[in-house]
């Protein structure tokens, strides 16, 4: 029995599968199996080649560089340093221009501190008090502007606050109710971009290139009637992002401004051009700065200033293949294209696949569909002096239209060997 039953199994690996093809003349699965095959077109035509663009191959990790410039002037009251010119030296941070930078648009100044001894501001309030207990020596001021000397003052007429050693006066902390630079609106902020896609050694830079020295000096960005010019006004880039300046310049805010590189290579490289969009990430963004200076009895002093204004964060991305996709650029090369097209070929096989298993486990008929699909062709034993004459009687073929009025068939079973001659 164990002889038998491992001669089986040997015999059963090396058995050999072949395709069968049946003529089915079922509308509803042939029906079934058009709208799979058409399905798969439309996938392979719509997504994979227009949308996904499969027959490219991609940069993803090129390289990109920006560097701003603002331009502007005004004239405002610095505290008791009195009217001052503010330009761009005096307004933007960092100086340097890269793709981050700040635009003050407001300030409160605090002139000629010197360090000392004053009352805190009654604003702050670790520092109320109404004996000298109140106001332990040598304890910070939380969230205040020294430390505590142990005196309990009084600074003005209705509030008493502890004595601090800090800088003094304190900080001012009267907000203009305008923006103390509302010229700032008609700054121009000039963008410089370059990218470069290392695999095609293709780059691109979103000025124009033009021989005449004072384009970017009398240009100014339009999307329709001058796309190529990157110098933008403050004020159309804070509408761009669905607020007013005189808002955000009041107490400050941080605008996003995307670029976005669309670039085919397979087409001329004119028509890589940058889109440029803007957003507001945040409202309220302020820091503090100060000068410093030498008396004339060698004290030091400085001025504070509280800044307020508007933080432009500049990003750089690319949408070629994809919405998902960013900063990416595609040329047609063979591999992808293959890729692409044998996946989708193989998507039609599965069309046929879904419609066997409706045809074979489905369908009223699938008991003489599986027996009509599947047939097993056995061979006799063929033993030494043997002639296998006629192994295999085939039957007619039975035309599947016919399957409701064909006779029942008697089983097929193969004719055996003749038997031995001894002579």
């Amino acid at each position: 029995m164990a002889g038998a039953a491992l001669v089986g199994l040997c015999g059963g690996l090396l058995d050999y599968k072949t395709t069968k093809f049946a003529l089915t003349r079922n509308r509803r699965v042939g029906l079934l199996h058009r709208l799979l095959q058409l399905g798969v077109l439309s996938y392979l035509l719509g997504w994979v080649l227009l949308a996904r663009k499969g027959y490219q191959d991609t940069d993803p990790a090129p390289r990109a560089a920006v560097v701003t410039k603002l331009k502007g002037a005004a004239v405002a009251e610095a505290g008791g340093a009195g009217r001052r010119l503010w330009d761009a030296a005096d307004y933007v941070r960092p100086p340097q221009g890269e793709n981050v930078l700040f635009l003050v648009t407001n300030f409160i100044a605090t002139a000629n501190q010197a360090q000392g001894t004053c009352p805190e501001s009654p604003s702050v309030l670790d520092a109320m008090c109404t004996e000298d207990a109140d106001c332990p020596m040598g304890n910070p001021v939380v969230r205040g502007n020294g430390m505590k000397t142990g005196k309990c003052v009084m600074f003005n007429t209705t509030h008493s606050t502890c004595e601090i050693y800090g800088w003094c006066p304190v900080e001012n902390n009267t907000l203009p109710r305008k923006p103390l630079l509302a010229e700032a609106e008609n700054f121009t902020l000039f963008i410089k971009n370059t990218v470069h896609f290392t695999k095609f050694n293709f780059s691109k830079c979103n000025t124009l290139q033009t021989n005449d020295p004072t384009y970017f000096k009398s240009c100014t960005y339009d999307p329709f009637f001058n796309p190529s010019c990157p110098v933008f006004r403050v004020r159309d880039m804070v509408e761009a992002a669905g607020e007013t300046f005189e808002d955000l310049a009041l107490l400050g805010g941080s605008i996003g401004v995307r670029i976005e590189w669309d670039c085919d290579l397979d087409y001329p490289a004119a028509q890589c051009q940058p889109q440029y969009s803007f957003s507001l990430q945040d409202r309220r963004y302020n820091f503090r700065t100060a000068s410093y200076y030498w008396g004339s009895q060698r004290q030091l002093f400085r001025n504070l200033l509280k800044l307020y204004g508007i933080r432009f964060d500049i990003s750089v991305h690319g949408q070629v293949l994809s919405p998902l996709q960013t900063l990416h650029a595609g040329k047609f090369s063979i591999i992808p294209a293959a890729v692409s097209f044998g996946t989708s070929i193989a998507f039609f096989g599965v069309a046929t696949v879904v419609c066997d298993l409706v045809l074979l486990y489905l369908d009223a008929k699938a008991d003489f569909y599986w027996k009509e699909k599947f047939e097993e062709v056995r061979m006799g034993p063929l033993w030494r002096g043997e002639v296998l004459q006629n192994p295999l009687k085939v039957r007619p073929r039975l035309q599947l239209r016919d399957i409701g009025n064909a006779p029942p068939q008697a089983p097929f079973t193969p004719e055996q060997p003749p038997g031995r001659c001894d002579g």
